[in-house]
């Protein structure tokens, strides 16, 4: 099934690209690789989530902040490589997750961004990851996943 069949099965439809917020490409193309830009949680413009989890935010909230994410980082690669469908593999994620001293539980949240994407890719879905606490993010989000897609040629 193809990216774009399996997103319309699963009632999703990818938001438009965002804009990158300084000096750099939202996405870019090497050889059979796409790799994004670390993508924040911006749902129609606005960060869907702030702070520091375990001080300022709850694992569940930042949890649904990080499929935002993984939707951005399609989207950004969808247009980096000029359609959804030539999007083949994810092959790694990295999720940053601001956190407060005593937060640890930085997978469960990175798990948002890894189901998102296997349930729209299925088995090639299934990736290598790195979840990430550090004490700030731009624009204050709580969380920031970046990917990198393998790409039909």
């Amino acid at each position: 099934m193809s990216v774009s069949s399996r997103l319309r099965e699963l009632g999703i439809v990818l938001p438009t690209p965002p804009q990158a917020v300084a000096a750099y490409v939202p996405a870019t193309l090497s050889g059979s690789l796409c790799y994004t830009a670390g993508q924040l949680p911006l749902k129609d413009g606005v960060l869907m989530a702030q702070g520091r989890l375990g001080v300022d935010l709850d694992t569940d909230t930042a949890y649904q902040a990080a499929r935002q994410c993984a939707l951005n980082a399609i989207s950004v690669a969808a247009q980096a490589v000029g359609d959804v469908d030539r999007l083949s593999r994810v092959i790694k994620v990295v999720g940053f997750v601001q956190s407060g001293d005593h937060y640890h539980d930085q997978p469960k949240v990175v798990n948002g961004a890894s189901e998102l994407l296997q349930e729209v890719f299925g088995d090639a879905g299934r990736h290598a990851r790195s979840a990430v606490g550090t004490n700030a993010l731009p624009l204050n989000a709580a969380v920031e996943v970046e990917v990198i897609f393998e790409v039909k040629q």
